[in-house]
């Protein structure tokens, strides 16, 4: 009978069933489990994730190589009491799934469905939203600060990967945290290959023993004994610190007041569980190094964990993704203007922040390496380092995604701008972001970059337009921006020979009738040249956000009753208030409308629910223009006939 109940769960597993993961609807029902049936559950994990994400899409290769940690996390640690904060957020699926959201993963990254990131207001298990990189030792230390004050005995556990710790956020916080006695433990996920061979029984041995009972009461029986002679004590502490230090990589952290125990094997259950359960007990600042692999259980995503990272729907046989829009992006648009460029002139240099693939950067760091500059997620120093690139007669590329260049507004404020620098910024993903959601949409980059004195500041309406403001940017004796959205734009063909632009002066697309002007900054122009047909618009492309085209403003606003500024980005300080400004202190009276982002953080869903939700689609302009178009027939009538009366 036996015999056959395994035979009945293998023949349930080989047909995709979960017995086991099914029975996991928060961590409560994990804790339940025996050690040995959660090598199985891990199994199950896997595969569910893999079958989930082929299905929606999503990052896929961070979260396939922490489901032994994810698992042993609940499994050891209070969730949610314990706060588990998760960085960046790549690696946060295994973590849904186990915290009462399985069968909400079907609606991964849609609208009004699961973030593709941690959210707090999602589950009372995600503990600080993340998205943003590198954020998570500091918050951690914020909520054992906190917890302290309150006379709360709880966990803070902060999981940061190895690329997060490039970051100055990170290591600023660890910093902080040595000097303070707080309950802290920072799990540093490492899934670089060229480091695991570290990782075997010698290393796990180690580890086990260096958080074991023994060793912790060891080293605290001894340094209390040796306090009273301060050269032994230090002579005991120096010893320790250079004995670990020969065999792992911890001194670093050591040197930072953070106690340190690894490398081990992130997939290694067993060795997970009573590591991490004699670190429970210690307290103070601590640092478990986990080594792991990215993409671990599916070969696809193992052999190319890059491509794996994010994709779209894929089959699991063959791996094989979902074919994308057959033009280029914008993306690939800027790669190609950056090679060619290059290839012309010797004094551009290229800097991302990590982001090479992401921005479009590949072949360019193929073909001219010696010119590419990857710093890490660290743009703070990117912007700095493209300073003192430019004041060497350099001219500096800087490819950035618009969140991101929110990181480092101080370096492009005081290290660029102030002091007028030939740097040029390509500024990636600028708008809605689609099912990245919130925390990766570049809303707000025209609000905050068009304050600064010197910034040239370029949108581009189409693929070909994006060339010839790169080029146009480039060109520029001082700092510019030209900001594109993110995925393909409407088509347009890109001509080989690239013209560059005059400096601040629009386009108008078509003439209407004379009673409205759609003046459309960057990717809107399609929808506004869409709308301007039932409308009888006139439509212009405006081009330019800084400086604006101040005579064809003059023109426009003496020949329509009614301008319309259009952008996908916040309203608030955005192109459309330029306008305002401008025509105000002109002292021109014509009637505004301005459409953009509302006031307000948009979810994930799709870039064109997005945009209806915005009402910057077709039917949104129309409706706006419509509808401020009667107000006005409306409080027109009311004034004629007071003044009747």
């Amino acid at each position: 009978m036996q015999e056959e109940s395994k035979k009945q769960s293998g023949d349930e597993r080989a047909g995709g069933g979960y017995p086991l993961l099914e029975t996991i609807n928060i961590p409560d029902d994990l804790r339940k489990l025996d050690e040995p049936e959660l090598v199985e559950l891990a199994d199950e994990l896997r595969r569910f994730l893999i079958d989930s994400v082929s299905q929606t899409g999503g990052h896929l290769a961070s979260g396939l190589g922490v489901v032994e940690l994810t698992i042993a996390l609940h499994y050891i640690f209070n969730t949610p009491d314990d706060r588990l904060i998760w960085d960046v957020g790549h690696q946060a699926y295994p973590h849904k799934i186990l915290t009462g959201r399985r069968e909400q993963m079907a609606g991964l990254r849609k609208k009004d469905g699961l973030s593709g990131f941690p959210n707090r207001s999602e589950s009372q298990y995600d503990a600080f939203g993340t998205g943003h990189s590198s954020t998570s030792i500091g918050a951690a230390l914020g909520m054992a600060v906190a917890a302290k004050h309150k006379g709360e005995e709880r966990n803070v556990i902060a999981v940061i990967g190895d690329g997060a710790m490039s970051a100055g956020m990170a290591f600023e916080a660890m910093n902080h945290a040595g000097a303070l006695d707080q309950n802290l433990l920072i799990v540093l996920n490492d899934n670089d290959m060229s480091i695991s061979a570290p990782v075997g029984a010698f290393s796990n041995h180690l580890a086990r023993l260096l958080s074991g009972k023994l060793y912790t009461s060891v080293r605290q029986t001894s340094m209390s004994a040796l306090s009273h002679l301060p050269p032994l004590s230090d002579l005991f502490e120096r010893a320790e610190e250079h004995m670990k230090g020969m065999v792992m990589p911890g001194t670093l952290f050591e040197e930072l007041g953070i106690s340190y125990i690894g490398p081990i094997d992130g997939h290694d259950l067993p060795t997970l569980l009573k590591t991490m359960r004699n670190m429970h007990n210690i307290k103070g600042p601590r640092l478990l190094h986990v080594v792991t692999k990215k993409g671990k259980g599916y070969e696809p995503a193992e052999s190319d964990p890059c491509a794996y990272h994010g994709v779209s729907p894929f089959d699991q046989e063959t791996g094989k993704m979902a074919k994308k829009s057959s033009g280029p992006t914008y993306t690939q648009v800027f790669g190609q203007w950056l090679c060619d460029t290059a290839a012309k002139d010797s004094r551009l240099m290229a800097i991302t922040p990590a982001m090479r693939e992401g921005s479009g950067m590949v072949e360019f760091s193929q073909k001219f390496p010696e010119r590419y500059f990857d710093v890490g997620i660290a743009e703070q120093h990117a912007l700095t380092f493209a300073a003192g690139l430019a004041c060497e007669g350099v001219k500096p590329v800087v490819a950035i995604y618009s969140s991101f260049l929110q990181r480092a507004y101080d370096q492009l404020i005081h290290d660029v701008a102030l002091q007028n620098l030939d740097v040029t910024f390509a500024v990636d993903r600028a708008g809605q972001v689609g099912e990245d959601g919130a925390t990766h949409a570049g809303s707000f980059d025209l609000s905050y970059v068009r304050t600064i004195p010197n910034m040239l500041i370029l949108a581009p309406a189409d693929e070909n337009e994006c060339r010839q403001m790169l080029q146009t940017a480039y060109d520029y004796q001082g700092p510019a921006m030209v900001r594109y959205p993110r995925g393909s734009g409407p088509g347009a063909e890109i001509e080989s020979q690239i013209e560059p632009l005059p400096i601040g002066k629009g386009e108008v697309c078509r003439r209407g009738c004379g009673e409205v002007a759609l003046l459309a900054f960057g990717s809107r122009l399609a929808a506004a040249q869409e709308a301007a047909e039932a409308l009888d618009a006139t439509v212009v492309n405006m081009r330019f956000v800084k400086p604006l085209d101040e005579a064809l403003l003059l023109e426009l606003a003496a020949s329509h009753e009614l301008l319309v500024t259009i952008e996908e980005n916040a309203l608030q300080g955005g192109a459309g208030s330029a306008v305002n400004e401008w025509l105000i202190n002109a002292g021109c009276r014509v009637q505004l409308l301005n459409l953009g982002l509302p006031d307000q953080f948009i979810e994930q869903a799709s870039h064109a629910e997005q945009m209806h939700s915005a009402g910057l689609d077709r039917l949104g302009i129309e409706q706006s223009v419509a509808e401020t178009l009667a107000s006005s027939a409306i409080e027109q009538n009311v004034s004629i006939a007071n003044c009747g009366g």
